[in-house]
């Protein structure tokens, strides 16, 4: 029986290629495999000179619902602990120093470690589904430079110490995201297609201006 891929990659067309995160069944909850797969794809395509622009969504009707909780049930194995840990600074690290446009198209809720996934991108597009929420906030603290430099400190401070749900259209009267569309993939490819007009090397001085304006370049990850 052929098992599904964690993270599928479509081919690239045009200087945009996606990326899926791909377990509906948990919501696509980011566990070590998917947040490894997810790095070592964006270091490929971050050396790919076809690659303009990647857009990352998730299968069925979730996003991400955040990090797999399931796996911090086994913070007493040394080893665990450890791929854990380091999983999880990869991840952030290469998402947010990715060198090229990141396009979060928000196809359902974002919770979490999933919040972060979509802040940690340059433009969100949502569904009308979409919904953010940083539930963690009652053990766990959040990736908040991002989310402040998207909506702002009164705002960033309110999602991220209260936790409370926020539905697409409060979203996007908070600038969360740029769109609210019936496809959230639909507008992403229109989004990307505009970005990719762009040379490479232009996108990427860009994205590099932004990366040292939110100061993540180099540093450690107090985000």
């Amino acid at each position: 029986m052929h098992e599904e891929p964690l993270l599928r990659r479509d081919p690239v067309s045009g200087g945009v290629t996606v990326l899926t995160m791909n377990r509906p069944d948990k919501r696509n909850a980011l566990s070590i495999a998917l947040r490894d797969a997810i790095s070592d794809a964006l270091d490929d395509l971050g050396t790919d000179t076809d690659v303009k622009v990647v857009i990352i969504t998730g299968a069925g009707p979730a996003f991400s619902a955040g990090f797999d909780l399931s796996e911090f049930e086994r913070l007493d194995d040394p080893e665990h602990a450890r791929r854990l840990w380091a999983s999880s600074d990869r991840w952030h690290r290469t998402v947010l120093e990715f060198p090229l446009p990141l396009i979060a198209a928000v196809n359902g809720p974002a919770l979490a470690g999933g919040f972060d996934l979509a802040i940690m991108c340059d433009v969100r597009v949502a569904s009308i589904s979409a919904r953010f929420a940083h539930p963690e906030q009652t053990f766990s603290d959040v990736v908040y430079g991002p989310l402040h430099d998207a909506v702002g400190g009164a705002v960033a401070r309110d999602l991220a110490m209260t936790g409370r749900p926020v539905d697409a259209e409060e979203a996007l009267r908070l600038r969360l995201v740029t769109a609210v569309v019936p496809d959230a993939m639909d507008e992403a490819r229109r989004l990307a297609a505009l970005v990719a007009r762009a040379p490479r090397d232009v996108l990427m001085r860009t994205k590099a201006k932004a990366v040292r304006r939110a100061a993540v370049a180099g540093a450690t990850l107090d985000l």
